[in-house]
């Protein structure tokens, strides 16, 4: 038995499961004594906020420069994070609000604790990189209301890559810690204070990003919605100390969405607002979200950035948070490029060859392909254009897969409909104006995923669903939308804003279109886009037919797009600045593929080759030509030039213009 003064921090090595804490780490009955901020804290009694008014109470998680911090000031819980001495988000508010009215973390008393280190390396199906590093250090509090007697607990984690916390019921009050009890709550308490001066890049649904101060969140939402200053998440912040900030969601299971809101009267500060509506209005309204204890909320997470550019690089962080994969076989999940087809067995036909000439792994009947999509609720019979088994079968021949759009409304057997397409040799299904937001919404959205896997289907979920690291669950979850993408055609300062927020939290399907006329870019930031974005599963050329590129002389930058893989063995962001630029390598193979985008200015980015590896390359380059008269208009220009790891690129690029780049080993 360990005498309550000693230290102890427990290190969980590779190969042992992520997040293990000895149980010995509990101080039963004991709580950490006022002004300690460090592992192994020392135990006294119990501390209320009655016995010394001007009492503190603190445990802080660190790692590698980063750190946050929890804390019981006068009974109340309150949360803080820096990195490297900087203030990331300032002593903010802690706590949930039960449907009875009782808000825990008001007044709390500490009952145990608990803290450890963790250092893990897994390999996901697809991702940025090859292989994850897990590496945290945890605090976790027991903590009693003092009022009602319920338990509960916090949970903090420190990465060098950021911070994330989470609340735990324990039981209601009665029992033990393993007993089981229905809690229903009705708010999160949760706030982030940020520093004075801050942006917010704000958007909510398919909006444009607006950059404003934390009070200054527009107010949004119908009858039928949410209403107020309200904002998806993710949400990038810009700090005064030069430090970047995006706030996400991870872990979020039998939960409603977290949405932030501006709260009036303070400047800096943005409150949890857990969604009661569905996205769209048209679902049953969710005031409270009943759970049954033991449960975890979802993880609170800030990536953080000391550049723009690494706060790109640190996006892994939603997904250690995320539970580890559920399934046993993973090798039927297979990352890839789509090709819409029009709705005829002809254009089916002529898809599979054009996605066989074009390096394209899938292709799509998107809605439509049963009937009206708003009226048909029957998504089991092609209409009499679509001579569906002949596609699927010409498709299987040629080693291309199938995906089907399904509106929301024709899923109401999941499990027979799934069943049946995985009868016919479909390889995913692309679901259509999905309701997120509710607790019954989050649980029918996992659902899918999870029916979907059990037959071997590949899931790309559309509309305003908001990533939650779900794709390290169920690989098969492999994109989703919850983004302005380029069926409305944004500018190019939104886009060069995605890598820094949107895709921060996970994938996303953009839906690229090379050589639209209603693009607001060059075709080399089209371009760029497939290697500047994190989409496992890009729909390319989308408002296109295969007729189009019957020239391919006439399209140069076509062979960018045969070669562009979509999962990666390495990512480096090499340069960026929120809604102002931005470029990425990643690697496949011993093979570089380099994007930059610029926003609607005009810009040359010297670029360091020095992640190569020994030897030359031969860059392939896609640029901007002459500008023409609209972006669209600007032509690409290819080039090819020996190039080593001490070569410095020159990348120019035309307003809203980019640049796309092989680099391939010589």
């Amino acid at each position: 038995m360990r005498a309550a003064g000693d230290r102890e921090e427990l290190t969980t090595d590779s190969g042992d499961s992520a997040g293990a804490l000895s149980r010995r780490g509990i101080l039963k009955g004991a709580a950490v004594t006022a002004g300690t901020a460090a592992v192994g804290l020392v135990a006294t009694r119990p501390a209320h906020a009655a016995d010394a008014p001007a009492r503190v109470v603190r445990a802080t998680a660190r790692m590698g420069g980063t750190s946050i911090t929890m804390s019981v000031v006068n009974g109340a819980l309150r949360w803080s994070a820096e990195r490297n001495g900087k203030t990331v988000i300032d002593t903010s508010a802690l706590g949930l609000r039960l449907s009875d009215g009782t808000v825990l973390g008001s007044d709390v008393t500490v009952l145990g604790h608990q803290h450890g280190t963790t250092r893990t390396t897994w390999s996901p199906v697809y991702g940025r990189n090859a292989t994850v590093t897990d590496h945290y250090q945890e605090q976790r509090w027991k903590l009693q209301d003092t009022a009602s007697g319920i338990r509960f607990g916090v949970r903090i984690r420190a990465y060098k890559t950021g911070v994330a916390l989470r609340y735990v019921l324990l039981d209601t009050g009665t029992g033990t810690d393993t007993e089981t009890g229905t809690v229903t709550i009705s708010d999160e308490l949760t706030t982030f204070v940020f520093p004075d001066d801050t942006t917010v890049y704000s958007a909510r649904d398919e909006d444009a990003y607006l950059p404003v101060a934390p009070d200054a969140i527009p107010s949004s939402g119908t009858s039928s919605t949410d209403q107020g200053p309200l904002t998806d998440l993710p949400l990038t912040a810009t700090l005064s100390n030069g430090y970047l900030a995006c706030v996400c969601e991870s872990a979020r299971l039998n939960f409603p969405r977290l949405m932030l809101s501006s709260v009036p009267g303070q400047s800096g500060t943005l409150s949890a607002f857990l969604m009661e509506h569905t996205a769209r209005g048209s679902g049953p309204v969710e005031t409270t979200a009943t759970v049954t204890a033991p449960f975890a909320t979802p993880w609170r997470a800030v990536v953080i950035g000391a550049t723009h550019a690494e706060l790109v690089d640190n996006a892994e962080l939603v997904l250690n948070l995320a539970p580890p994969t559920a399934l046993t076989d993973t090798t039927w999940i297979k990352p890839g490029k789509v090709f819409r087809c029009e709705l005829s067995t002809a254009a089916g036909l002529a898809g599979v060859d054009f996605a066989v000439a074009r390096g394209v792994e899938y292709i799509e009947y998107d809605a439509g392909w049963y009937g009206p999509e708003f009226t048909t609720v029957d998504a089991t019979t092609p209409i009499a254009a679509i001579d569906l088994p002949s596609v699927i079968s010409y498709a299987t021949s040629k080693g291309i897969g199938v995906f089907l759009y399904v509106n929301r409304i024709a899923l109401t057997d999941a499990d027979s409909l799934f069943a049946l397409y995985k009868s016919w040799g479909v390889a995913g299904i692309k679901l259509g104006f999905i309701n997120e937001g509710t607790q019954s919404m989050t649980n029918q959205i996992t659902g899918w995923a999870r029916t979907a896997a059990a037959y071997e289907l590949l899931i790309d979920m559309h509309d305003d669903v908001r990533p939650f690291g779900y794709e390290r669950t169920y690989p098969n979850y492999i994109s989703l939308e919850g983004v302005r993408g380029n069926e409305q055609f944004p500018t190019a300062t939104h886009n060069v804003t995605l890598p820094f927020a949107r895709n921060i939290g996970g994938p996303i399907d953009y839906t690229i279109c090379y050589g639209q006329s209603r693009n607001k870019t060059t075709n080399a930031h089209q371009m760029a886009m497939a290697a500047v974005y994190y989409q496992p599963l890009n729909f390319l050329f989308w408002y296109d037919k295969p007729s189009k590129y019957a020239n391919p002389a006439s399209w140069p930058g076509l062979p960018w797009f045969n070669a562009v893989p979509t999962t990666w063995d390495e990512s480096r962001t090499l340069a960026g600045s929120i809604g102002e630029y931005v470029a990425v390598a990643r690697r496949n193979g011993s093979t570089w593929y380099l994007g930059a985008m610029t926003d609607e200015t005009a810009r040359t980015l010297p670029i360091p080759l020095s992640f190569l590896g020994g030897g030359t390359y031969t860059a392939t380059v896609y640029a901007d030509g002459t500008p023409g008269s609209s972006p669209f208009r600007t032509p690409v220009v290819v080039g090819t030039q020996t190039v080593t790891s001490q070569t410095t690129l020159d990348v120019a690029m035309a307003p809203a213009g980019g640049q796309a780049i092989v680099l391939r080993p010589s």
